[in-house]
Parts: structure tokens; C-alpha cells; sequence
């Protein structure tokens, strides 16, 4: 399996953080510690878990933090959807980042899946129990 630097979908969570930092610089300066600060988290955290997932070595600990970096990405849309309700981000900057959150669930979707299909072929490969 490669490295987590060799995944598309570490390199595009990677490049969403610059797209949601660039974004945040824009809001008011009252929100730094607020809303700033907690939407920047999350961005940080998608490509931080698939790299902490991806080096503990094991399928099963990579397979738990990819589910980690999802609902990393669920607290990031919420947030940017707050920021455009409180009318901080250009809807412009909103429609930007929502399909580009929503490719990056797919791509992590597809990798949880396909380490689930790892973790299961030993079990298919057991003999069956005798009850």
C-alpha cells in the first residue's frame, strides 16, 4: 500500500486546506479564536487522520481514521454553511468549497470501503463453523 503522500485523496484534502484557509482569511477579524479557528480544524484534520491512519501501519487503524477524516469533513461543511448563513463568505466561496468537501467524502468513502474489503477477506476465507 503506499505511502499516505502517494493518495490522491491526501494531496487533494492537502490542497482543500489552502481553499479553506483563503477563504477564512475574509471573515471578520471578531471571529479568529471563533469560527475562523473552528473551521480551520477540521480542514487540518482530514489529511492529519488520513496520515496518522495510514502510519500506524495496520488496515484496521487506517480503516478507523479514514472514518475519523469523514466526520472531519461533515464539521467542516457545517461550518463553512454557518459562515455563509452569517453572511461572513460569498456564496461564490460557499459553491467552491461544498462540491470540492463532497468529492474528498467520496474519494474517503471509496478508501474506507476498500479497506473493509481487506479486513473481511480473511473472514471469507475461514472454513465454516460447525454449530
Amino acid at each position: 500500500m503506499p505511502g499516505y503522500r502517494e493518495l490522491a485523496v491526501w494531496q487533494r484534502a492537502m490542497d482543500f486546506v489552502l481553499e479553506v484557509y483563503s477563504i477564512t482569511a475574509t471573515y471578520p477579524q471578531s471571529e479568529r479564536y471563533g469560527l475562523v479557528s473552528h473551521t480551520q480544524r477540521p480542514a487540518v484534520s482530514v489529511a492529519a487522520n488520513i496520515a496518522e491512519g495510514r502510519g500506524r501501519g495496520t488496515t484496521r487503524e487506517f480503516h478507523r481514521f479514514v472514518g475519523i477524516a469523514l466526520g472531519s469533513v461533515a464539521v467542516l461543511e457545517t461550518h463553512i454553511l454557518i459562515g455563509e448563513r452569517l453572511k461572513y463568505d460569498s456564496a461564490s466561496g460557499t459553491q467552491r468549497l461544498l462540491p470540492e468537501s463532497g468529492q474528498i467524502t467520496r474519494m474517503l468513502g471509496a478508501l474506507k470501503r476498500s479497506l473493509r474489503t481487506k479486513l473481511e477477506a480473511p473472514l471469507k476465507s475461514l472454513p465454516p463453523s460447525n454449530p
